[in-house]
């Protein structure tokens, strides 16, 4: 599986970004999908995952309620939905599959794309 995240860019504090991550190949039903970011000179962070059908969801708490998760397995698309932006939210986020209907482990990555908060 081949990712490729979008939707990055620069927004002011509680604006709100829709981030995607396209899926290339047949498969992208199997797989569970998840958003990580890294801010600059911080580890790599767990935002959120949902499983293959969409029907479980998990979330940071530094996003929860802030933030959802979705996709769309017809268009071989994830989301994340981004809401009420904090300056601290600025990273490069970066999307993950994950093989099998719940989110164990990132077997794929995709490049990552800038988020930046402005205050």
């Amino acid at each position: 599986v081949q990712l490729q995240a979008s939707g990055g860019g620069l927004v002011q504090t509680g604006g709100s970004l829709r981030l995607s991550c396209a899926a290339s190949g047949r498969t992208f039903s199997s797989y569970a999908m998840g958003w990580f970011r890294q801010a600059p000179g911080k580890e790599h962070e767990f935002i959120a995952a949902i499983s293959d059908i969409g029907s479980t969801t998990y979330y940071a708490s530094s996003v929860k309620g802030r933030f959802t998760i979705s996709r769309d397995n017809a268009k071989n698309t994830a989301y994340l939905q981004m809401n009420s932006l904090k300056p601290e939210d600025t990273a490069v986020y970066y999307c993950a599959a994950s093989y099998g209907s719940r989110w164990l482990k990132a077997d794929y990555w995709g490049q990552g794309t800038l988020v930046t908060v402005s205050s």
